[in-house]
């Protein structure tokens, strides 16, 4: 297999250097073969940094796992592959009244991806994270057993999965529970705001109103219009499409450029046209769901116009009390340093929690920005937006993360070694093994040196 098939979708990381299909990987566990730290999955590759790439290894290609094996148009709850994509689940309930309860930023990750990340949508303050409507799942670990996972049979290792990153072994189906839902259209509504002190005096609101809600921020404003953005609230359309539409776009970025397309004079431009466009009708209409949901999806591969050294994302959540001081911190250090970031996100999410024994999403506010790849001075930002997110008390996303050290990890995880416990001692990611198994030598030192 090349490994060009096989990249973060961040880009800024090597692809995996070895792949196999996933029934070879199936047949090396079930017959107890896989050597230590040797495996990990790999969905479609949607995630940022190197979760989902390990270096020293092997990666098993899941994708060809991809049936829907049933789906109980009664009750909403749907059993598939751990291959199949979100965007193949919302086609096939579509028509039955039901949507996936939460759906993260792209329609194309997989049902196992989903899952091993936690992820969460612009409606964690109603619905949780994607954990939270996990019925079960078959989990096929290195001692060649297959597990049945709930939250009633093997509980650890439900929670130990969810959220785990696929470290406790290869996820080869699950049954989840879908929402049902008036119709697939959303009835949106867009509110300009003047600063962040705006936002945070609209955001509660705005969630206890509305299913959905996320605010898109003009990073690059400084001055007297630092902060302006614009927040989004939606609700599905009482009489709208139960028919899913044709996933993806047809434009595309078709060829790698040579250098960052997406440079500060092209943002400067695209978001004084964005908030102009997107501002200007702020009464409630209708609009597909894709265009709510999944905007990038439209165009196919344009994480190639970050060029050839590609993006880092960096997401952080900040608790409640301390979001007025640290969001605004985290955009200004960004803009002191001349970073633009094309996608400038803020969401609020709310108190439900996740099963998971590791989950990113927490009461708070989080705040999601991308930059193109400027070696050592963008690796120097990021760590610059780690320190103020952990002084905060908050966290930084492991699953967007590609450089984040093993401090930072553990800051923002400190239940990190529960996970480690149950991890299937065949797998393991390159992530894990730069943050928490450097923990765990460091660990091991200290208890040496008492």
């Amino acid at each position: 297999m090349a490994p060009e098939q096989f990249q973060s979708f961040g880009r800024a990381t090597p692809p995996a250097p070895r792949a196999i299909g996933v029934e070879d990987g199936i047949a090396l566990l079930r017959r107890g073969q896989a050597r230590p730290a040797s495996l990990l999955a790999y969905g479609n590759g949607r995630s940022y940094g190197d979760s989902c790439q390990n270096e020293a290894g092997t990666v098993i290609d899941m994708r060809p796992l991809n049936n829907i094996r049933s789906f109980k148009a009664e009750t909403g709850v749907l059993e598939a592959d751990a291959g199949v994509l979100l965007s193949e689940i919302i086609a096939h309930a579509a028509p039955h009244g039901f949507f996936p309860a939460v759906v993260p930023g792209t329609q194309f990750v997989t049902l196992g991806g989903a899952i091993a990340n936690d992820v969460h949508g612009k409606n964690h303050h109603r619905r949780g994270s994607f954990g939270c409507h996990v019925e079960s799942f078959t989990l096929l670990r290195s001692d060649g057993r297959t597990w049945r996972c709930s939250a009633t049979d093997n509980p650890s290792l439900f929670a130990a999965t969810i959220g785990g990153m696929g470290l406790t072994g290869l996820i080869l189906s699950a049954s989840i529970r879908l929402m049902r839902v008036h119709s697939l259209d959303i009835v949106e509504r867009v509110t300009p705001f003047r600063d962040l002190g705006e936002f945070f005096g609209l955001a509660e609101a705005a969630d206890q109103a509305n299913e959905y809600a996320v605010a898109w921020i003009d990073q690059l404003a400084a001055g007297r219009n630092s902060g302006r953005g614009l927040l989004f609230t939606g609700n599905h359309a009482e009489h709208g499409s139960h028919a899913a539409s044709r996933a993806g776009g047809s434009l595309s970025v078709p060829f790698q450029p040579a250098f960052n397309v997406l440079n500060w004079p092209f943002l400067t431009a695209f978001n004084a046209a964005y908030r102009w466009k997107k501002g200007r009708s702020t009464g409630p209409g209708q609009v597909g769901y894709q265009g709510f949901f999944f905007p990038l999806d439209g165009v196919r591969d344009w994480n190639r116009l970050y060029g050839p050294k590609g993006l880092f994302q960096h997401q952080s959540v900040v608790p409640e009390q301390m979001a007025r001081t640290a969001v605004p911190a985290l955009l200004s250090a960004a803009r002191r340093v001349g970073q633009g970031s094309f996608l400038t996100v803020l969401k609020r999410f709310g108190s439900i929690r996740s099963p998971a024994l590791l989950s990113f999403p927490r009461p708070g506010y989080t705040l999601t920005l991308d930059f193109p790849n400027r070696g050592p001075a963008t690796l120097a930002l990021l760590r610059e937006l780690d320190r103020i997110t952990v002084d905060a008390g908050g966290a930084v996303n492991p699953y967007k993360d590609a450089r984040m050290s093993a401090d930072i990890f553990a800051s923002s995880f400190p239940e990190w070694a529960r996970l480690e416990a149950l991890r299937d001692p065949a797998f393991m990611s390159s992530f894990w093994a730069r943050t928490a198994m450097t923990l765990n030598t460091e660990r091991g030192s200290a208890e040496a040196a008492e």
